[in-house]
């Protein structure tokens, strides 16, 4: 471990947080439109269940471990314990905050004529609606849970939202203790009401509420009460590596099995909640102490919220911004004809992402292609990369795909599309043992006259339709045979990983990237040290890599200028004297998910740079397959620093880092710079221009 980690560095589950809070910011912000707003809370809530399930889970895992010593310094300096109890300080902080934004956005969308009402609202128009929609809709869905000391407690399940419920006969009897767990996932949480004049909506908890006397109708009740909360559980694939007997798909399948049943972390909880019944609760679903017990409003599962219906005017949403077409590319040109000449660049959602298909289209009906091999981590779930590889596989190519089966979350995805593609002949490898395979690459060989000829794609995001709308990726189209040789040992590799391949160009994990960045950064110190100008530009994730911090730390202390873009975890710290003065760090949150990585290096004028699959971390660069191609062409080398240079001059949504200023807006004097619309527009002046920007 770096000697002081804990206070040269930010450790990244607290960075994790900070990052967190500017998604938070944007359901604050009142410049966005009012629906995005309770739509990002929404995204908060939805990233806090999951740094619950993974990151939390996981350093719960290391406090019982026997090796404190090794576990600090996985952490960075931190005791898990005192790591842990940072947490959930700072996670009952921001909880504090969310229902207060709540608050105010129920207010915002009542002066828009959108009110979202409780059952104790109801007019008797509403009343009969809702007694109606609850018989024909949701009763059928509704299990009563009750709990008696003596029957096993039911298993809840990871994410979904309960009510427990008391039932009151009268003021002497002992109320009767059940739970409701609420069918979200067939009638989605909100249910529009009759208009009368204004929008009205309500939560489905709500009308459970209101007709949980119609529920519980064999109990005589004389008062009910009704609090939410939801668990969430340790979401890590327990794989049994030992038992060779079994694939690594069995394997994945046990493991998704055994989830379900993960030991819970964390309850959210209505904080009015009895504190006899939450205490009983608490013991019977098998918390511990140093799970975290998050007391907050009537609601939970705000991540819903991400799905709130617009019922009001466009106005109240973002202007549609849709993906433009490339310049270098039409309907009326072969994709492979155009990439032969030059490189291009697609820049999604700018550009759009149609090109991906359209070039394994081409690839599949060309009679001159042999095999079409890609790499892929997450799909959408009705996936035209997939069509387009079944569709290459039926016109005689032989098509390889490495699909990885440990991607989180999406692992019962994955393995639908690995049976479907292998009903139709295509050659499917399951990752590669040990490492988790997450670049994203294509390789396409094509017979000619002269021999073999490739093609390459290299992005720093999934092939996946749905992500490419709202995520910033890039996508490097090339037959530069420099990288698209090495492309194909990529996938040699993989086919064989017990023969390690050599890279004269490419940056591949787990072998080559920590050494080809060092190197690059290396050259920088070099420059500063001998008077030339040295500059380092990188756009990326997450920085939780201590070594690559510290080389950045030394190349600052050198007097080389580094200027990071970090959507996420940045566990250096900026501008202290002495140590990294040279080095500013921003970070861009905005309606779309800032995404696509770039390292680029002045080289003493010559840039040189790269855009890659990875982030600064120990997992990217260690323990997954990972590929970052450098950009050959001058063209898209300026096209790149154009791009950087724009979120550079970000004055609206460009927060700072640093000790002291963590999550403020940055404020440069100037005309107003917004960097997403202003990136929007040079897409478009691109092709008004036929490329030149």
């Amino acid at each position: 471990m770096i000697q002081g980690a804990r206070t040269r560095f930010v450790n990244r589950d607290l960075s994790w947080l900070h990052f967190n809070a500017r998604v938070l910011q944007e359901a604050q912000d009142e410049r966005n439109p009012l629906i995005e707003r309770v739509r990002f809370l929404g995204i908060f809530s939805n990233n806090m269940d999951e740094f619950f399930r993974v990151r939390y889970a996981s350093i719960q895992r290391l406090s019982k471990l026997p090796n404190q010593k090794k576990v600090r310094t996985q952490l960075g300096g931190w005791d898990a314990h005192d790591l842990m109890h940072a947490i959930q300080v700072e996670v009952n902080m921001q909880t504090q905050q969310v229902e207060s934004t709540y608050e105010q956005l129920m207010v915002a969308l009542e002066r828009e004529g959108i009110v979202l009402i409780t059952e104790k609202d109801l007019s008797k128009g509403q009343e009969e609606f809702v007694r109606k929609y609850y018989i024909e809709k949701i009763s059928p869905s509704v299990f009563t849970m009750i709990l008696q000391n003596d029957l096993r407690f039911p298993e809840l399940n990871d994410g979904s939202i309960y009510l427990a419920i008391r039932l009151f006969a009268d003021a002497t009897s002992s109320p009767i203790q059940s739970l409701i767990e609420i069918p979200t996932d067939l009638h989605g949480r909100f249910v529009s009401l009759p208009k009368y004049g204004k929008n009205y909506l309500m939560y489905l908890d709500d009308v459970l509420r209101y007709n949980l006397r119609y529920a519980y109708f064999i109990f005589p009740t004389n008062r009910i009460e009704a609090h939410s909360f939801k668990i969430s559980r340790d979401a890590e694939l327990d794989m049994d590596h030992h038992d060779v007997s079994k694939t690594m798909l069995d394997r994945v399948r046990r493991g998704l099995e055994d989830r379900m049943g993960g030991d819970p972390v964390r309850m959210a909880y209505d904080q009015d909640m009895d504190s006899g019944f939450l205490e009983s609760l608490v013991e019977r679903i098998g918390f511990e102490d140093t799970d975290a017990l998050n007391p907050g409003g009537r609601y939970h599962n705000k991540r819903d919220l991400m799905r709130f219906p617009n019922v009001g005017g466009p106005h109240l949403e973002h202007p549609p911004l849709p993906p433009l077409n490339h310049p270098d590319l039409d309907l009326e040109r072969s994709l492979l004809q155009v990439i032969r000449q030059k490189d291009v660049l697609i820049f999604t959602p700018y550009h759009t992402f149609s090109y991906i298909i359209r070039f394994l289209r081409e690839s599949a009906m060309d009679p001159l292609v042999e095999s079409i091999s890609i790499t892929l981590y997450r799909l959408a779930s009705q996936s035209r990369i997939i069509s387009a590889l079944i569709n290459a596989a039926k016109n005689g190519k032989r098509v390889r795909v490495v699909i990885e089966l440990q991607a989180r979350f999406d692992e019962q995805n994955n393995i639908h599309y690995l049976e479907k593609m292998r009903k139709e002949g295509i050659e499917v490898q399951t990752g590669v043992e040990g490492l988790k395979v997450h670049s994203k690459i294509i390789s396409v060989e094509r017979r000619t006259g002269q021999g073999r000829e490739l093609f390459s794609v290299v992005g720093t995001g999934n092939f996946h339709e749905g992500t490419a709308r709202v995520y910033t990726d890039y996508f490097l189209f090339t037959a530069d045979k420099r990288i698209t040789k090495e492309v194909a040992k990529v996938f040699q590799f993989l086919a064989e990983p017990y023969r390690v391949q050599k890279y004269k160009h490419l940056l591949v994990s787990p072998h080559f990237t920590r050494k080809g960045l060092v190197k690059c950064i290396d050259q920088e110190i070099a420059h500063a040290k001998a008077g030339r100008t040295a500059e380092i530009w990188m756009k990326f994730n997450s920085l939780s890599s201590y070594d690559l911090g510290q080389k950045l730390y030394e190349a600052s202390q050198a007097g080389v200028k580094i200027k990071l873009i970090v959507r996420g975890v940045c566990c250096v710290k900026p501008g202290i004297p002495g140590l990294s003065e040279h080095i500013e760090v921003i970070s861009v949150v905005d309606r779309f998910l800032e995404h696509n990585r770039v390292y680029a290096f002045s080289n003493g004028g010559k840039w040189s740079m790269y855009v890659a699959s990875f982030d600064l971390m120990t997992r990217n660069l260690d323990l997954r397959v990972e590929v970052g191609a450098p950009i050959y062409s001058p063209s898209v080398q300026a096209e790149i620093l154009d791009h950087m240079a724009c979120m550079w001059k970000d004055n609206v949504k460009a927060r700072m880092h640093g000790e002291s200023s963590m999550n403020a807006y940055r404020k440069i004097p100037g005309p107003r710079i917004r960097s997403q619309e202003e990136l929007y527009r040079y897409a478009q002046n691109q092709l008004k221009t036929g490329g030149h920007s």
